[in-house]
């Protein structure tokens, strides 16, 4: 075989049967035989190239296995007519299969900065995302990370043509699971219930620390799932992961224990209680800091998309143990039991 052309259109997003990289293959590219030189490889371009599609580079074949890559301006401008087209050819090659996700090839595409993708089925040329492909398939995916960071299930049709209902069952079941979630969180106040009725004024600080635990936690927790889905980090990059996000937290926990003073003098809370709550949100933020760090690494490990581990998961889990960390400080620096 020495080209294959076009004889499957690309559908759009609406069309797509799943995130595999077969619902987003084209079939619009052109390959040629290795044994070819430049002159007959550039005649045979030119007979075969149609109006529809100008591809930005070729394949190169032998039979349909792939060989190589070699960029159109590469071949059109080539000088040596006699020479092999195989001496002109890239052979450092990035692939994906037709059955492989399409967040592998996300990966794949936002790390190395590319604009072709050949898909291989059992060491045979089937297809290739184009540049058309490449672009729906990003926005497909950084859509889906968007919206399972906001603790929903992807949407598989346009926001406009979703109904009520529909919407309904993408949202209710995150919104089950963080209510449940969320359960322990009042547990914690009960069980504190004594410490509360001894020290009034701590209620009055409770939404304060969520807060800033939570806002903290998914600030860390969108950065990194994002900085993972480019293959930026990954798990053997915690230590330093956790070195950087300390050291930030560190900083931003000093501002807010300082912020934390000066609206407890506003409200003129003793000295005690401001002592108290400065130093939770010290505590609240560095430890929002290990979780956020530390979770959606280890769950990309354990084979899950990161980005399931959403901002709000993350925040209702620092909530609770947030709760923990106040009231067991005004604790110990009170003299509750």
């Amino acid at each position: 075989m020495s080209h294959i052309q076009a004889t499957a259109p690309f559908y759009p997003v609406e069309q797509h049967a799943g995130d595999i990289i077969s619902s987003y293959m084209s079939r619009d590219f052109i390959s040629l035989p290795e044994h070819l030189n430049i002159k007959e490889a550039r005649e045979l371009f030119l007979q075969i190239l149609n109006d529809d599609h100008f591809p930005c580079a070729v394949f190169v074949v032998d039979g349909e296995n792939l060989r190589g890559v070699l960029s159109t301006r590469k071949l059109l401008q080539a000088a040596d007519d006699s020479q092999p087209l195989t001496q002109l050819m890239g052979t450092t090659l990035f692939h994906v299969g037709p059955q492989d996700s399409r967040a592998a090839a996300a990966s794949i595409i936002e790390k190395h900065h590319l604009t072709l993708l050949p898909v291989i089925d059992n060491g045979k040329l089937i297809g290739c995302l184009n540049e058309k492909e490449i672009a729906q398939l990003l926005e497909d995916e950084v859509t889906e990370d968007a919206q399972l960071q906001g603790a929903t299930l992807p949407l598989d049709k346009p926001y406009l043509d979703i109904s009520p209902v529909m919407l309904w069952k993408k949202r209710a079941v995150w919104l089950l699971l963080l209510f449940i979630a969320e359960a322990y969180t009042s547990s914690v106040i009960q069980h504190f219930e004594e410490a509360l009725e001894s020290a009034i004024a701590l209620a009055f600080f409770i939404p304060l620390l969520i807060g800033t635990g939570g806002n903290s936690g998914t600030q860390i927790t969108s950065t990194l799932v994002r900085a993972m889905a480019l293959g930026e980090v990954g798990l053997r990059d915690l230590g330093r992961i956790l070195r950087k996000e300390m050291s930030t937290a560190l900083l931003v926990a000093i501002t807010l224990g300082t912020a934390g003073c000066i609206r407890a003098w506003m409200m003129g809370i003793g000295p005690e209680i401001t002592f108290i709550v400065s130093l939770t949100l010290v505590c609240v933020t560095l430890w929002s800091a290990v979780v956020s760090s530390v979770i959606p690494l280890v769950i990309k490990r354990l084979g899950i998309d990161p980005a399931v581990v959403s901002a709000p998961f993350i925040a209702t889990l620092i909530d609770g143990t947030g709760l923990i960390i106040y009231f067991k400080i005004a604790q110990h620096f009170l003299g509750l039991n």
